[in-house]
């Protein structure tokens, strides 16, 4: 897998990265949405194959304290071949130097992200837009 990796979202076709979370499946992020989301964060990566995007993922970081690692996706043909894996690391390197870095993650994927040490927060809390269906998919805690 020959990948071409960047850090821009210069020429980032906004509905391709879409298409790519559609796809991962991550669910249905509207491109406008998406732009807002990249551009306003701190550090971003990117991975291509033969011109496609096959990866990407992004954190928010303040440059002192804290840097939140979010929204990793992987095209399904290239999941389980180290890719995920290789955006993470890239992130977590971006970040060194923050006091914490913060992951959120897919419910039952908390394995993966313990091989980075990444351990589970005791007192993380969430509010959502739409509370119920983020108890439905594991994300809170029902009370």
């Amino acid at each position: 897998m020959a990948l071409t990796w960047f850090d821009s979202i210069d020429t980032l076709d906004w509905g391709e990265l879409s298409a790519l979370y559609h796809a991962a499946p991550l669910g249905n992020k509207n491109p406008a949405d998406l732009k807002v989301a990249f551009g306003n964060s701190r550090f971003v990566c990117f991975a291509r194959e033969d011109g496609k995007l096959v990866g990407v993922g992004r954190a928010l970081a303040d440059g002192i304290d804290c840097s939140y690692i979010c929204d990793v996706a992987v095209m399904p043909s290239h999941q389980g071949t180290g890719l995920g894996k290789e955006i993470v690391a890239r992130l977590v390197s971006l970040s060194a130097g923050h006091k914490k870095i913060i992951l959120y993650a897919v419910p039952g994927k908390e394995p993966f992200y313990k091989k980075f040490g990444f351990r589970r927060m005791r007192t993380a809390m969430a509010i959502f837009a739409n509370q119920s269906q983020a108890v439905e998919n594991g994300y809170i805690d029902e009370s």
